[in-house]
């Protein structure tokens, strides 16, 4: 888990959702798009998991992958207090970027970074950096529009 808190954020975040049958991908993002936060979640938890995020951030937009269950899940966080709107976000091809992200934020290190990345093992899910992404393609459908 990768956490900041500010004692006070000065602006919404938004939320990802990477949704699984088993385990599930959290990441919170400022509308300036800085990292707030990102884990890996339990499926079974996840929902009373975000309901503590609620609890200290800002959360103004939850962004969902449209794939795994998503309609199940929308379902489910619509259930939430006072829900959050929930954006659906085409998440096709996520997991390889996912891949590529991960090594930008965690560069290898020792031996493993002679290794040609495509040989490289990475050592935990990636389910949270999937939920990075897909507020950055929120994100940018948004600027897209305005241009």
């Amino acid at each position: 888990m990768t956490s900041t808190v500010f004692s006070k954020l000065s602006q919404p975040v938004i939320l990802g959702f990477d949704p699984g049958r088993y385990k599930c991908g959290l990441a919170i993002v400022g509308l300036d798009r800085s990292l707030c936060y990102h884990e890996v979640v339990l499926a079974a938890k996840v929902v009373d998991h975000i309901e503590s995020l609620r609890q200290t951030y800002p959360i103004s937009l939850i962004v969902m992958g449209d794939q795994t269950g998503a309609q199940l899940w929308k379902q489910e966080l619509s259930r939430l207090n006072e829900a959050p709107n929930v954006i659906l976000v085409d998440e096709r091809y996520s997991s390889l970027e996912a891949r590529d992200r991960y090594w930008e934020m965690f560069p290898p290190k020792g031996l493993n970074r002679l290794l040609p990345q495509s040989l490289r093992s990475i050592p935990r899910p990636i389910d949270d950096i999937v939920a990075i992404l897909l507020i950055e393609r929120y994100l940018n459908k948004l600027t897209e529009v305005e241009n």
